[in-house]
């Protein structure tokens, strides 16, 4: 019993307030470029790329569970693809379902980062860590076991070892590598439109014209005012810090 009021106590405590990290304009920066080195080069995208799969099939799942649809499974693999199989009865929840892919990453990006520089960024790690946790009871392949228990590493040690303030430079790390992400993301999507139309099965913004028959370039532009967006809500403050410190 004791153990188990222990545990609680544990985790009650990674959702508290924290003071307000005092990030420097210097520390911004050193953020800013370890956010780039996770996102751009392709050595490190190989990896944190996988990262992002996983929060857009998480976008799908969420959505599906949230308009009553039964979510039946995930699937990750390494090439950066994914699957997250739902089934229900509605074409608009399908719809809703498959469009909450793309501007998730943005979404959750943006979000680290203001808890990052709001004093909640244990708390954003910790709650990541509990999401993937759950996530593990709906995926179907080892690949994607691997990817999600790799991710749920990197979100829960900052949020038990690290101090509060380190715990938000990582999440404005993340959050920034995040929303990159969100960008490459969109632009494969358009090249799929683009140049490789042969692959237009796999894309999102196809499967919501073939459901609802709104053309594609409509959903992507949906997709692009949302991941933009999100860019706008997250770099008001860093550039608030940065130019503070100039």
């Amino acid at each position: 019993m004791n153990g188990a009021a222990s545990a609680w106590n544990i985790l009650g405590s990674l959702f508290k307030h924290a003071d307000v990290p005092n990030i420097t304009w210097l520390e911004m920066l050193l953020s800013l470029a370890a956010a780039v080195v996770l996102s751009i080069p392709a050595r490190s995208w190989r990896y944190f790329g996988l990262i992002a799969t996983a929060t857009h099939e998480l976008g799908h799942a969420f959505a599906a569970v949230t308009s009553g649809q039964r979510l039946s499974g995930i699937r990750l693999r390494l090439d950066h693809s994914g699957t997250t199989t739902t089934y229900g009865r509605s074409r608009m929840a399908a719809a809703w379902s498959c469009f909450w892919g793309y501007p998730v990453p943005a979404l959750v990006g943006a979000a680290f980062v203001w808890c990052g520089l709001n004093g909640w960024g244990t708390a954003a790690m910790a709650a990541s860590a509990l999401v993937l946790a759950v996530s593990l009871l709906f995926l179907r392949n080892i690949a994607g076991f691997a990817i999600t228990i790799a991710a749920i590493a990197g979100t829960a040690l900052p949020a038990l070892l690290a101090p509060a303030a380190a715990a938000g430079h990582v999440a404005v790390i993340l959050g920034i590598a995040l929303l990159v992400a969100a960008v490459r993301d969109l632009l494969k999507l358009a090249q799929v439109h683009v140049r490789h139309r042969d692959r237009l099965a796999s894309s999102d913004a196809y499967l919501l014209y073939r459901a609802t028959s709104v053309p594609s370039g409509i959903w992507i532009a949906l997709f692009t005012l949302l991941v933009a967006a999100s860019w706008l809500a997250a770099w008001q403050p860093i550039w608030a810090i940065l130019h503070d410190g100039a």
